[in-house]
C-alpha cells in the first residue's frame, strides 16, 4: 500500500473497492468476520459501561466524552482487524450502484453481516452475565448497563430513527477516513473523534444495542435479589418497578428501528453522497470506453 495519503476522489475509490471486496468473501468467512465485528462492538460497549461507573459525579460533557472515547475501542478493533460490521457494511451500496454486484449477493451479505453481528454481540452479553459482570463494583456495572439500556429503549420511534441515522453517518465517516490511514496509528486516530462524537451525543447504533439491551434485560430480570439489593442499586434509589417500560418487546422495537436508521444514514446518505460526488462520473467513463 502506498504511503501517500489519497486524495478525496482516490479515497472514495478505495472505499468502494473495499466494500466490493467484502462481498467477495465466502459466506462462511463473511459470517465469521461478522461474529468478530459484533464481538468487537460489544467489547467497546463493555469498556463504555465500565468507564461510566461513578461518572455521574462528573460534569455531563466530560462524562459523555469519556464514554465515547472508550467505546471507540470497538470500531478500532473492527477497522484494524478487518472485521465485518453491519453499520459500515451498509456502504456496500457502492458496488451495487457500480453494478459490480447483483442484488441477491448484496442482500445475502447484509443478512450474514447483521446476523453474525447479533451472534457476536449477544454472545458476549450472555457470557458477561454468567461471569457475574453485572455485580462488579457492588452492582455499579449492572446499574449503569440497565440504566443506559432503559434510556435507549424509552425513545419514541421518530426520535430513535433520527438518532440512528446520525449515528451511522458518524460511524461510516470514521471507517471512510480510516481507509486513508497508512499505519495503525493513522487508522486509530481517524476513528476516535467521529465515534466519540456520536456516543457522547447519545446517538443510536444497532450493533451496540444488540449487546447493551440484552445485557440490560438479563440484569433486570435475572439479576435477582443480589443485584436489586446491591449497594449501587440501593444508592441509585431505583427499583424493579422503575424499569417497567423496559421490556423485551421495547428492546426488539428499538433494535429494528435503529437498524433501519443506520441503513439510511450509512448506505443511503453518506455512501450515496460520496457515490454521486466522486464515483458516478467514473462509472460513466468506464461505460463510454466500453461503448455501453
Amino acid at each position: 500500500m502506498s504511503a501517500i495519503i489519497p486524495s478525496a476522489h482516490d479515497l472514495a475509490v478505495e472505499n468502494a473497492n473495499a466494500a466490493y471486496a467484502k462481498t467477495q468473501k465466502t459466506p462462511f468467512r463473511q459470517f465469521l468476520l461478522a461474529i468478530g465485528g459484533g464481538l468487537a462492538i460489544a467489547i467497546g460497549f463493555t469498556f463504555y459501561v465500565t468507564s461510566q461507573q461513578g461518572a455521574l459525579a462528573l460534569p455531563a460533557g466530560p462524562m459523555k466524552v469519556l464514554g465515547g472515547v472508550c467505546f471507540s475501542t470497538g470500531i478500532i478493533l473492527v477497522v484494524v482487524l478487518g472485521l465485518d460490521l453491519f453499520t459500515s457494511t451498509t456502504m456496500t451500496v457502492l458496488p451495487l450502484y457500480e453494478k459490480k454486484i447483483r442484488l441477491p449477493l448484496f442482500l445475502r451479505h447484509w443478512t450474514l453481516s447483521a446476523t453474525g453481528n447479533l451472534v457476536g454481540a449477544l454472545g458476549l452479553a450472555v457470557a458477561l452475565f454468567f461471569a457475574h459482570q453485572h455485580m462488579s463494583s457492588s452492582g455499579s456495572w449492572g446499574e449503569v448497563a440497565l440504566r443506559t439500556a432503559a434510556t435507549k429503549a424509552s425513545h419514541g420511534p421518530l426520535e430513535t430513527l433520527i438518532l440512528a441515522i446520525l449515528a451511522n453517518i458518524a460511524v461510516c465517516a470514521a471507517v471512510w477516513m480510516a481507509q486513508s490511514g497508512r499505519s495503525t496509528v493513522d487508522k486509530i486516530f481517524a476513528c476516535v473523534f467521529p465515534i466519540s462524537f456520536f456516543v457522547a451525543s447519545s446517538f443510536e447504533h444497532s450493533i451496540a444495542n444488540m449487546f447493551l439491551l440484552p445485557m440490560g434485560l438479563l440484569t433486570k430480570y435475572y439479576g435477582g435479589a443480589e443485584f436489586w439489593n446491591s449497594q449501587a442499586v440501593l444508592e441509585s434509589g431505583k427499583t424493579f418497578a422503575d424499569y417497567a417500560a423496559f421490556t423485551p418487546m421495547a428492546a426488539v422495537q428499538n433494535i429494528l428501528i435503529v437498524l433501519i436508521g443506520n441503513i439510511i444514514g450509512g448506505g443511503f446518505m453518506l455512501a450515496t453522497f460520496f457515490y454521486f460526488t466522486y464515483l458516478k462520473n467514473d462509472v460513466k467513463k468506464v461505460k463510454k470506453v466500453h461503448g455501453e
